[in-house]
């Protein structure tokens, strides 16, 4: 598959092509300057043909703010290009830290700048995510650094709120949470509905090494806390890193899923290399989406298994069924097959149930695509209720109820979903189960430009642009945060 990258040396926009090799997808490229290099795009090429049989593509926004023929991906802003509308929203507050992580993307100390946009730009940035067409975006994390050690970010948070953001979450370390649950309580109080709390496993040992310090037993408080102050949705974030901490993903699933009345899900993050890196060392320490895969299903026995999980973009027949039948648009997760994937898991006692055990995933998408296109075919209202009727109808034959765990009635859980349609009508499904995920940010090793085009993870900026993930932390990061910064002060951390 023909694609185009970057030179990892100087940054030129090069062809490039990702091919079979040993079993494995490998992204090569040359360039005139620099030579040849080459990377593991996935390692299991079975694995990659099936989630790129199941990408889906649909247009993304309306509203562009780039220039009419922008260089890619250089002139990013959001473009015409661009084939995925803002799913989340991202937006740094901060590049002050209470921690100093060797993984992270952004530390102000290390750089002697403070970036730290005041109110009156993150409401001009929230109103920017929120005025996208034809969809607005309905969820955003605000993340730095470390959003927490800004003193008004409930205040932030209710501004969010206020706006219509439907799904609010901050990406923090867990450091002002593990310290008091009256903090916790306040950013419930004002909107919060997820904490993205990092957690890279469950020995000293790897936080030494990622962290700098022993930092297992503040997590453990930070979980406590979120219990007690009634903030019920915990992602737990692991960062991994081939040798340090792939050896404990099994551990963190069987942690998450004793805690399923608090933890909700696990994004797993495999980690994107910065500045120079010999392919030597990359190869011992890049882990690839289908490596997680593998290493799942090997440290839990089995019980979840590679063939569980799905591309992130699996969903968009579901939103189109909503939309169709509801009479309004939705938001569409139609990001690169290869960004992503994801699987439900359910408990039954002690084993782990993945949803796929008990639904018939392509064959209900299969009838919701078909079903979709009938009814935005049709101009009568009583023929779109009909087929709407067969199918509510029809869903629970793609569910095997002599697989589904005793202590739910997940057939009830997805009709009432489909029938309402709404976010909210989601939540019951989402509090019974174990969301598993893993988002492979890039790097200009592995870099996809592709990928980038259909990314649903955005960045805005003080400056009025809306860049995706990837390219914001590896082209665009360090200009943004120069011209809106100041000269750091030391000791502002808390």
């Amino acid at each position: 598959m023909h694609t185009m990258s970057m030179c990892p040396e100087c940054a030129k926009v090069l062809n490039a092509e990702c091919i079979e090799q040993n079993g494995k997808i490998i992204i090569q490229k040359h360039c005139s300057e620099h030579g040849d290099f080459k990377d593991v795009y996935w390692s299991d090429a079975n694995l990659y043909r099936k989630f790129e049989r199941l990408a889906q593509s649909l247009s993304g926004i309306s509203n562009f703010t780039a220039s009419e023929n922008p260089n890619c991906p250089s002139d990013c802003g959001m473009c015409q290009f661009h084939k995925t509308s803002t799913l989340l929203g991202n937006i740094d507050v901060t590049n002050r830290c209470n921690m100093s992580c060797p993984v992270c993307f952004a530390n102000a100390q290390k750089s002697g700048m403070l970036y730290e946009p005041d109110m009156d730009q993150i409401l001009s940035m929230l109103s920017m995510l929120r005025n996208q067409q034809p969809v607005p975006c309905y969820a955003v994390q605000f993340s730095g650094g470390e959003p927490t050690v800004r003193s008004d970010l409930p205040k932030i948070i209710s501004m969010a709120k206020d706006l219509g953001f439907v799904h609010i979450q901050i990406a923090t370390n867990g450091v002002k949470i593990a310290k008091s649950i009256e903090y916790a309580k306040e950013l419930k109080d004002a909107g919060l509905s997820t904490v993205y709390l990092s957690f890279d496993g469950i020995k000293e040992e790897t936080y030494r090494i990622m962290r700098g310090f022993n930092a297992l037993p503040m997590k453990q408080k930070a979980i406590k806390n979120c219990r007690q102050a009634g903030l019920t949705s915990i992602t737990l974030v692991p960062t991994l890193k081939k040798g340090i901490n792939d050896d404990q993903i099994g551990d963190i699933i069987n942690l998450a899923s004793q805690n399923m009345d608090v933890i909700k899900g696990i994004n797993f993050q495999p980690v994107a290399f910065t500045g120079r890196i010999d392919n030597k060392d990359r190869e011992k320490t890049r882990i690839t989406i289908s490596d997680l895969m593998l290493l799942v299903e090997e440290q839990t026995n089995g019980q979840i298994c590679r063939d569980d999980w799905y591309p992130v973009s699996t969903v968009v027949p579901i939103s189109r069924f909503v939309s169709a039948v509801h009479g309004r648009l939705v938001p569409e997760f139609t990001i690169h097959p290869h960004c992503g994937a994801a699987t439900y898991i359910y408990k039954d006692g002690d084993r782990l149930i993945p949803i796929t055990h008990f639904v018939d995933v392509e064959g209900l998408l299969e009838l919701l695509n078909e079903v979709t296109e009938e009814i935005e075919n049709t101009k009568y209202s009583t023929k779109k209720a009909i087929l709407v009727s067969k199918t509510i109808t029809k869903i629970s034959s793609f569910i095997d109820k002599e697989k589904i765990p005793v202590s739910i009635d997940v057939t009830k859980l997805m009709l009432d979903f489909f029938k309402i349609g709404s976010a909210e009508s989601a939540k019951p499904f989402h509090r019974n189960s174990l969301f598993l995920g893993a988002m492979h940010f890039q790097d200009l090793y592995n870099l996809d430009l592709k990928r980038v085009e259909r990314c649903g993870i955005h960045y805005a900026t003080p400056d009025g642009r809306v860049i995706p993930f990837c390219s914001y932390n590896i082209l665009h990061r360090q200009d943004v945060e120069s011209r809106f910064s100041k000269p750091y002060i030391k000791g502002t951390e808390n």
